[in-house]
């Protein structure tokens, strides 16, 4: 960093409205990751100012910089000192592109945001036509890059798989959500908890509150500059995340179903245990000691009978202890009030 740069806070820095900004109602926030893109910075401002100059709505551009170390920063500046519809938040240390999405999301100031990568693959020209999607009645837009310019082995064959089991599991039918291009109304995302990589499942961690979700293919070029920031080792987090998202989106909906579903699965394991030493047991001399039989000096508990017995035991307590988490699931989720604020959330939003 130059001696010029401002002083590094701990926190996320805004610079705020660069100099001669006149605020006005501002339609769409375009939120732009960056983390060292200094080679293609200026172009992809030049491409953003073009698609959204043209588009005649009020709009602005938040540059995110990640803790940038080849000098992007100091471009950002630049274009912030002269260009009205430049902000530019820059973090202390490298947090990812998931924080860095919140945090533009969190100074947003238009009506609609836009998410986009910095490194030149994604084109802000779809963006206007986003816009007229959302118009029509739509809360978020995806991106589909039906015609991926990246290589299919390690980008494109572990991202279809990815999308096939999201799609599976979460019910929201999305091509791509790993695309970063997608149009969201800002009172969907702004106050949103985001962590780990999850940026890329909004529209599923927006779905569970009714959201709107329409996807529209976009148009992907091949990287010019740099190589990507991710690999193969993402996918283990990705597959993570979704069982992450699966819980977010429709576990804290109802707890006690699904731990009152896993009890009941051991339950039927119990009785099934429970019938076979009960056979098994009323086979010997004497009879069985559970119907009432005597049991004689000879009689001698084999070691499937221990096994029956022992496996039952286990089975019943793990019965009891999954029925207790789901009752401590719901008292949790009606203790932390988390649906009755979001419920509130809508209804002001909608108010106003």
């Amino acid at each position: 960093m130059s001696a010029q740069d401002p002083p590094v806070s701990p926190a996320p820095e805004d610079l705020g409205d660069s100099p001669g900004l006149r605020p006005a109602r501002i339609r769409v926030s375009v939120v732009v990751p960056i983390y060292n893109e200094v080679e293609s910075l200026g172009l992809l401002h030049q491409e953003v100012q073009a698609a959204m100059g043209a588009f005649g709505t009020e709009w602005e551009v938040i540059y995110v910089d990640d803790c940038s170390t080849d000098g992007s920063f100091g471009l950002l500046k630049g274009l912030w000192e002269n260009s009205s519809h430049v902000r530019v938040v820059r973090f202390r240390t490298n947090c990812g592109q998931t924080s860095a999405m919140a945090a533009g999301f969190d100074v947003a100031r238009g009506e609609l945001v836009a998410t986009i990568d910095g490194d030149l693959q994604n084109d802000p020209g779809d963006i206007p036509r986003m816009v007229h999607m959302i118009d029509q009645g739509y809360d978020i837009v995806a991106g589909w890059r039906r015609n991926r310019e990246d290589g299919y082995i390690l980008r494109r064959l572990p991202s279809i798989t990815a999308n096939r089991i999201i799609a599976l599991l979460t019910g929201v039918k999305i091509h791509d959500t790993g695309c970063t291009l997608k149009l969201f109304r800002a009172k969907i995302v702004r106050h949103m908890s985001l962590y780990a990589d999850q940026h890329r499942f909004l529209p599923v961690l927006s779905a569970s509150s009714g959201a709107r979700i329409t996807e529209t293919v976009v148009n992907h070029r091949a990287r010019r500059f740099g190589k990507s920031k991710y690999g193969l080792s993402r996918a283990t987090r990705v597959m993570l995340d979704i069982l992450s998202v699966k819980l977010i989106a429709q576990f804290s909906q109802r707890p006690l179903h699904y731990f009152g579903l896993i009890s009941l699965s051991f339950l039927g394991f119990t009785t099934f245990f429970a019938v076979l030493g009960l056979i098994s047991l009323d086979g010997l001399p004497g009879g069985s000691p559970f119907l009432g039989g005597a049991v004689t000096e000879d009689y001698r508990i084999h070691s499937l009978e221990m096994i029956a017995v022992g496996v039952v035991t286990i089975l019943m307590m793990t019965v009891v202890f999954f029925a207790m988490l789901g009752l401590l699931g719901e008292l949790a989720v009606k203790a932390s009030g988390i649906h009755r604020r979001g419920t509130l959330s809508r209804i002001l939003n909608e108010l106003h």
